[in-house]
């Protein structure tokens, strides 16, 4: 190289290093000019002895923990600190990523290709509850952990319907929608949504009055398309104060018949009734070989007392043989063929969330940041007819290829299925027997490692096309998948509604039209983030 390219190339670099600096000092100082207050306290750069730390932790996912990074991280303690974020990443060319909990399977919240600022809302978790008026507010970067904490100190009989993982941040699961074990009988959490504060693109803060077709939107159509979600107005729902819950554990070989009853009938079942199914390797631990070992379980929950939920089971699924004894042993073991507990809502949180239901309730408000990484990817389908015993035995022979498969069935019926396509973005209603979640785990995030177990995974899904709602092959938004299309760099609606009508069918262009209105110049954008109406640049 001669000696003028070698001066070219470092020009051109300190150039770049200039523009970089210019860009980042310019959005301090004009955070500066738009914030009453020492918003910069909470402002943090790659510099920042915190930096690294709040962003481990807003990866539950880490396969990109040395992907792209921020530029900034905006840990607000109070919502007015928001608006000087958006301003001046409008004004500096900054896009903006909202994390709330960080259960992101695709980790659009924390990455991107373009310079960024993550706004982290997980300061922002003050919750109040009304039992007179029976709702609750609740800031969205509280987790679904804490709401169920605050829920249970106030009142034995109440709950509210969302997700079994309590890490989840409810910005985020909420506007997704929020499938969970009370759904046949409540719908999904975003059902329950009565009243939200969203702050827009201008950085005015709207609520359900101001702007009810963006308030439709964001229940279900994703909320960081539209705005910054501050504030939801939950709508709580009662419960005895003694629910039942169940698991029942068998190898899917010589039970087959048992699963497929299963998918014909879980539905039906009455709506106080939620039982899940599981597919995955080393269900028993002991006495079977977990590398080649398939087997299946059903995990149950009766909204009301074992004395009722036992002549249910052997109405519907006497092969369960699970009797009032099994509710009240002690010392189960893991892997035990079935178990049962009678135990107040809260403690089936903990139970759904694979935890022992006698565990403080304080587990419910953990932060720590896991020392195990667990690097995984998932992916989802709704399915409408039950799947023949030719896509089962295709499903057990990939499943023995690969070391830690799972595939997690959820029933619909009951109350999911007496609300319309439209009523919300969520249109995954009557005649979906039952929604799909396949995932796949592992240890070693090199790129081989991964490659693999993503095409394993890629693999199962298009085997199982045949077994699954069609035109169009519907997804979940809240287990986002980038293989079902993305956002090319023109954000055309016509692209976007490739795959954006897998996630909404017919309720994408109203999205889009919303979008529109509010968001006209796409500020809030991403790689599956909802498209202005017909717009393309």
């Amino acid at each position: 190289m001669g000696s003028l390219q070698i001066f070219s190339v470092l020009f051109f670099s300190l150039f770049l290093a200039k523009c970089y600096y210019s860009k980042e000092e310019d959005f301090l100082q004009c955070l500066s000019k738009y914030s009453e207050t020492n918003i910069t306290q909470n402002i943090y750069t790659p510099g920042s002895p915190i930096y690294s730390s709040i962003l481990e932790y807003a990866q539950k996912n880490p396969r990109w923990l040395n992907s792209s990074h921020p530029n900034f991280i905006a840990s607000p303690k109070e919502e007015s600190e928001i608006r000087p974020v958006i301003l001046c990443s409008k004004k500096t060319g900054l896009q903006i990523k909202i994390k709330s909990g960080g259960h992101d399977y695709e980790g659009i919240s924390f990455r991107s290709e373009s310079p960024f600022v993550m706004l982290d809302l997980s300061n922002l978790n003050k919750i109040k509850i009304d039992l007179k008026e029976e709702t609750i507010w609740v800031q969205t970067g509280a987790t679904l952990g804490q709401l169920y904490y605050a829920i249970a100190k106030k009142s034995k009989v109440h709950a509210f319907p969302a997700g079994v993982c309590f890490s989840v941040g409810t910005g985020g699961i909420i506007s997704g929608g929020g499938l969970g074990a009370l759904m046949r009988k409540f719908g999904l959490a975003a059902d329950n949504v009565v009243d939200a504060r969203v702050m827009d693109v201008n950085g005015k803060i709207l609520d359900r009055k101001m702007n009810e077709d963006l308030f439709w939107a964001i229940r279900g159509g994703g909320g960081a398309s539209f705005g910054v979600i501050l504030t939801w107005k939950l709508k709580l729902v009662r419960v005895p104060e003694k629910v039942t819950v169940f698991t029942i554990r068998r190898e899917l070989e010589g039970n087959l018949t048992l699963l497929r009853k299963w998918e014909n009938i879980a539905h039906q079942l009455p709506e106080d009734l939620f039982v899940r199914a599981f597919v995955q390797k080393g269900v028993f631990s002991e006495g079977n070989d977990t590398k080649n070992h398939v087997g299946f379980y059903f995990q149950g929950q009766y909204i009301g007392p074992v004395d009722e939920l036992i002549p249910l089971l052997n109405q519907y699924f006497p092969e369960f043989n699970l009797e009032r004894k099994d509710c009240f042993k002690e010392n189960i073991t893991a892997d035990a063929e079935k178990e049962c507990f009678e135990v107040p809502w809260i403690r089936s949180v903990l139970y759904f969330s694979w935890r022992n239901p006698n565990d403080s309730l304080e587990v419910l408000l953990e932060t720590s940041i896991p020392t195990h990484k667990n690097y995984n990817k998932g992916t989802s389908d709704f399915v409408k007819t039950p799947i023949p015993e030719s896509g089962w035995e295709m499903i057990e022979k990939l499943f023995r290829e690969e070391e830690r498969p799972q595939m997690v069935f959820e029933p619909f019926g009951g109350k999911m299925y007496e609300i319309s396509e439209s009523e919300i973005p969520f249109p995954h209603r009557k005649g979906n027997l039952y929604t799909i979640q396949y995932f796949v785990s592992w240890d070693d995030n090199s790129e081989s490692i991964s490659s693999q177990k993503i095409g394993w995974i890629r693999k199962l899904y298009k085997e199982m096309e045949p077994y699954v709602a069609k035109s169009p092959r519907t997804a979940y938004l809240n287990y986002r998948d980038f293989g079902l299309g993305t956002n090319e760099e023109d954000y055309s609606y016509s692209k976007a509604k490739i795959w954006g009508e897998k996630y909404f069918k017919g309720n994408f262009e109203r999205l889009a039209k919303v979008k529109s209105k509010v968001d006209l110049k796409n500020f809030f954008r991403s790689e599956q983030s909802v498209t202005p109406y017909q717009l393309s640049y």
